[in-house]
């Protein structure tokens, strides 16, 4: 017989596991609860994340890639193949971007589901939910969630590959589990190579310090092998970043003279890279701008910070309550993994934005979910409604936090880049059609709403519009340019110099 639960009468214990199993009704276990999560963070984005948002800078340069409505803007060296992979589907079709955001939130949607799936067998399907509620709830992610940038993305993959990790080190997925982590590495390789550098180091160094099934559970698994086998481990993070980084390392041979002049080109563009104390930055930035550089900006509603400081309590609290359950180190790998990922963005450069936390914050919300569960079932059984009712109300005033924040950010955003497209039609009406090329003030967006070229100089027949904050005065070359004040913006006041033909 089993030991009985502190607390609980075997009646009662029998009457409450009956009432699991009742049709219609989710077991607590139940894969529903992720399904349910998915869905709510899916209707979040298209909701509260406005669809008819514009493409902003970053997205026109990943978008305009593979779209057939404006030539490709210049592709640095900073960035990645893929995201332009990701929207291929939609932005290869068709030149919507309320088209766009749809599909990136349904895909987003199901990423998540798929993310918090890979710790199935590590979690209960409700505790699992509460990670993503925690995550998910974040206005950072449902802002970037539907965005074509590649930090939403790399966190949902980093998710996964430490969930396959644990999976398979304490052998409750086989084989898949083992090509899932290396899929999942290769898959955040392809958005963000340096966060899988940052991700793959503690993934390569946990069996290093681990013997036996120790990494993935305090307790050995029922049926758990001795070892956990941790060169397939060690093979299978480095093949996804072999996989993964393959095209990234071609390229910077084709364009950029090689791995290491990409690398200096990338670390220039970011004012290089090096020691920097980006924490304060990273706070300042925490209710937006979303992108802090430099940051000097203010605290903005400094009392919706108070999640960011509980953050570190409640993983410890999870990380404790998971030792007390038997699974210390399932709490521990991702705690340890989001806190290497963060570093690079706290410690290593310059300047700040709210997304390059999201990978941290996918991981971190393992323990916190870890702690929320231990609220609730750490007391007695008379007791845990009462905590459960604590736990909701507390994820609810955290999401009404966030969502302030989110309306903010996401309706300044409508207005900005509402402007791209008003600027864009101006230009057509004065003829600055394709064949063209935009340079000057956020030349790279408002070039892909017109359809013109953003990158390199003009060709023969070209139309070429140079874009000037209004009162500036154009350069020498454009002086006898025909000038045009672009009225009806709200954000960007900017003139028009555009030659003829």
């Amino acid at each position: 017989m089993a030991p009985r639960e502190r607390g609980v009468p075997a009646r009662r214990r029998r009457r409450h596991s009956q009432q699991g199993r009742r049709p219609g009704l989710a077991r607590p276990d139940s894969g529903w609860w992720l399904v349910a999560v998915g869905a709510a963070f899916t209707a979040a984005e298209l909701l509260f994340a406005s669809p008819r948002t514009g493409l902003s800078w970053d997205e026109a340069v990943y978008v305009s890639q593979v779209s057939s409505h404006a030539p490709a803007a210049w592709f640095d060296p900073a960035r990645a193949r893929g995201v332009p992979l990701l929207v291929a589907p939609v932005a290869a079709v068709t030149g919507s971007v309320a088209a766009l955001r749809v599909y990136l939130s349904l895909v987003c949607g199901l990423g998540l589901v798929l993310a918090l799936w890979a710790w199935r067998p590590l979690r209960q399907a409700w505790v699992l939910a509460l990670a993503g509620a925690a995550f998910g709830g974040l206005w950072a992610a449902q802002y970037y969630g539907p965005q074509a940038m590649p930090d939403m993305w790399s966190a949902l993959g980093c998710l996964a590959a430490v969930g396959c990790f644990l999976r398979w080190a304490c052998r409750r997925g086989g084989n898949g589990a083992l090509a899932g982590l290396g899929a999942s590495v290769a898959f955040v390789t392809l958005m963000r190579p340096g966060d899988a550098v940052f991700l793959a180091a503690p993934l390569l160094v946990a069996p290093l310090l681990a013997t036996g099934a120790a990494v993935a559970a305090r307790r050995r698994p029922a049926g758990a092998a001795a070892g956990i086998g941790r060169w397939e481990l060690a093979a299978a993070v480095l093949a996804g970043l072999v996989a993964g980084g393959t095209e990234w390392v071609i390229e910077a041979y084709v364009r950029f003279g090689g791995v290491a002049a990409r690398l200096h080109d990338a670390g220039a563009e970011q004012g290089g890279f090096g020691l920097h104390f980006a924490l304060v930055d990273e706070l300042r930035a925490l209710n937006g701008p979303t992108l802090c550089r430099p940051c000097t900006v203010g605290i903005r509603d400094p009392e919706l910070d108070l999640w960011w400081f509980a953050l570190p309590m409640l993983v410890a609290v999870g990380i404790w309550g998971a030792r007390r359950a038997g699974y210390l180190a399932s709490s521990v790998l991702p705690a340890a993994c989001g806190l290497c990922l963060a570093a690079q963005y706290l410690f290593l450069i310059g300047y700040a934005a709210p997304r390059f936390l999201l990978p941290s914050y996918a991981l971190l919300a393992i323990p916190v979910a870890d702690a929320l569960a231990f609220g609730i079932k750490g007391v007695s059984w008379e007791l845990r409604p009462a905590m459960a009712a604590v736990v909701a109300c507390f994820l609810a005033a955290q999401l009404v936090m966030q969502h302030v924040v989110l309306d903010h950010e996401a309706g300044g955003t409508v207005r900005f880049h509402d402007d791209y497209s008003r600027i864009a039609a101006v230009l057509a009406r004065r003829g600055v059609t394709p064949p063209c090329l935009v340079s000057g003030v956020q030349y790279i967006p408002i070039a892909f709403y017109a359809g013109c070229e953003s990158a390199g100089g003009p060709a023969p027949g070209e139309r070429v519009a140079l874009l000037m904050q209004a009162g500036r005065h154009p350069p020498g070359y454009a002086s006898h340019w025909r000038s045009y004040r672009i009225t009806g913006t709200t954000v960007l006041h900017v003139s028009a110099y555009v030659s003829g033909r």
